[in-house]
């Protein structure tokens, strides 16, 4: 079964209610249709029900849900809920409203912060950075969380290499520049995630330029440090580094460059030394291997908020719906 298909499988079987507030976007109003159809998730749409309906042309949306905004009943308790979380900021009931009213991020948050959805999934139309302050500052980070990171979760067709041909790409989506510590915290957090949705043992190969001191730099001794610590704290994951892509991925040149690693030749984990070496390897993989890519998935945030790719299509918001139900699914077994 195609990874996408076994994320959709779990999802159908304990369904979750997702929100989607970028409804001027037709590739949301797409998603939604499919995701209906397919009995993936229970979706509400933020709105006016009218206008949407309009907008879609068609599209069955029989069976959402509509939230407008401006004729919400709750819209007093969600005003209270974010005064209560920003009072430390100075925000007032006056300016809380007005961000609730005109900005559907923080909407849609505010619906999962109140228990009335289990996740949203935006990013069509907005950007990451905005995307991710929303959700920071209503839903806040994890109690057991290091550090807040995204990944790409990356399907490439017809390959056996990974876990036959899945694999995570992190940090791909958020942290510019992790230091050793943050790092090693990427490296765990993705494992934990690649076990989950995969339901794989993870293999986690610290990525370089440089494979086993073939080459020496300060960002160099970063990548052997936090594979390191995640040694240190994880023995029980196997995790090597530093490692050159292929040599992480390729079992041939694993043995010419690192013979007796457990991880290279194996890795479906990779961990990226920065964000653009990250965000740079996914899209090429993306667009020259015909992979596809889910995500930015956060991992950290208290509650499931997943960016999306301003270039992505209906299908992969309707697969980062699927993950995001799955991860709400986790939440219930904490």
């Amino acid at each position: 079964m195609a990874f996408i298909d076994s994320i959709k499988k779990r999802a159908k079987q304990n369904k979750k209610t997702i929100v989607l507030p970028e409804t001027a976007d037709m590739r949301t109003l797409e998603a939604a249709h499919k995701i209906l159809q397919e009995g993936i998730a229970d979706i509400i749409l933020v709105g006016d029900k009218q206008t949407i309906i309009k907008k879609a042309d068609g599209l069955d949306l029989t069976g959402a849900k509509f939230v407008d905004p401006y004729d919400c009943d709750k819209l007093n308790d969600y005003v209270s809920i974010l005064v209560e979380l920003r009072k430390k900021k100075g925000m007032t009931p006056e300016e809380a409203k007005e961000l609730l009213l005109t900005n559907v991020l923080y909407f849609g948050c505010i619906m999962v912060k109140a228990g009335d959805a289990d996740g949203m999934v935006a990013g069509a139309v907005n950007s990451s950075a905005n995307v991710l302050r929303a959700a920071l500052q209503i839903l806040k980070t994890a109690p057991d969380t290091k550090l807040v990171s995204a990944f790409f979760l990356v399907v490439v067709p017809n390959c056996e290499m990974g876990e036959h041909g899945t694999f995570i790409f992190s940090d791909a989506g958020l942290n510019q520049f992790p230091d050793a510590r943050e790092l090693a915290a990427i490296a765990e957090s993705s494992a934990k995630s690649f076990e989950l949705l995969v339901e794989a043992e993870p293999i986690v190969a610290m990525l370089s330029h440089s494979t086993k001191g073939s080459a020496h730099h300060p960002e160099i001794d970063k990548v052997i440090e936090a594979c390191r610590i995640v040694n240190e704290e994880c023995p029980n994951l196997k995790c090597d580094g530093e490692l050159q892509s292929d040599a992480a991925i390729v079992p041939e040149v694993a043995a010419s460059k690192a013979p007796g690693s457990d991880v290279a030749g194996k890795a479906n984990v990779l961990i990226f030394p920065d964000l653009d070496a990250g965000n740079i390897g996914y899209k090429l993989v993306q667009r020259l291997a015909k992979a596809d890519a889910y995500g930015p998935i956060t991992q950290g945030i208290a509650k499931p908020v997943n960016d999306l790719s301003r270039g992505c299509s209906a299908d992969d918001i309707v697969g980062v719906v699927a993950i995001t139900a799955v991860q709400a699914q986790a939440l219930d077994q904490k």
